[in-house]
């Protein structure tokens, strides 16, 4: 399943989501955590700012599965570990739409690109 091209718009112009990836139990979601996203070639990909000890990374890699909500419109995901040779074409990414932050450096550091994580839609 793929994200639609409307949906993909309204991720691209929020400023952020918040990701809420399973529980163990894989029905119940953790606490929503505001994210930083990028879009890139019809994907969508987010980077923890502890990078890999951050909780919700920990849970949406072993769970697999979550929601996110995007200003408001909630959406049922799966999460897979972002291909590391994209690692180059998303700090761009988040260069080009995080420019005037200031925790863009961080966002961009060895610690969060190692962490990538690609968000697919699915049926809910």
């Amino acid at each position: 399943m793929d994200w639609s091209e409307g949906t993909l718009a309204q991720i691209a112009a929020a400023d952020g989501l918040r990701i809420a990836p399973f529980r163990a139990d894989g029905t119940t979601c953790g606490t929503p955590t505001f994210i930083w996203s990028v879009v890139l070639d019809g994907a969508v990909y987010v980077r923890p700012y502890s990078g890999a000890r951050s909780s919700w990374h920990r849970a949406a890699l072993a769970q697999k599965a979550g929601k996110i909500v995007v200003e408001g419109t909630s959406f049922e995901v799966a999460f897979e570990a972002a291909d590391p040779a994209l690692a180059d074409l998303i700090d761009a990414a988040y260069r080009e739409k995080y420019r005037k932050s200031g925790y863009l450096a961080p966002m961009i550091s060895e610690r969060c690109r190692q962490a990538g994580i690609r968000i697919l839609p699915r049926a809910a």
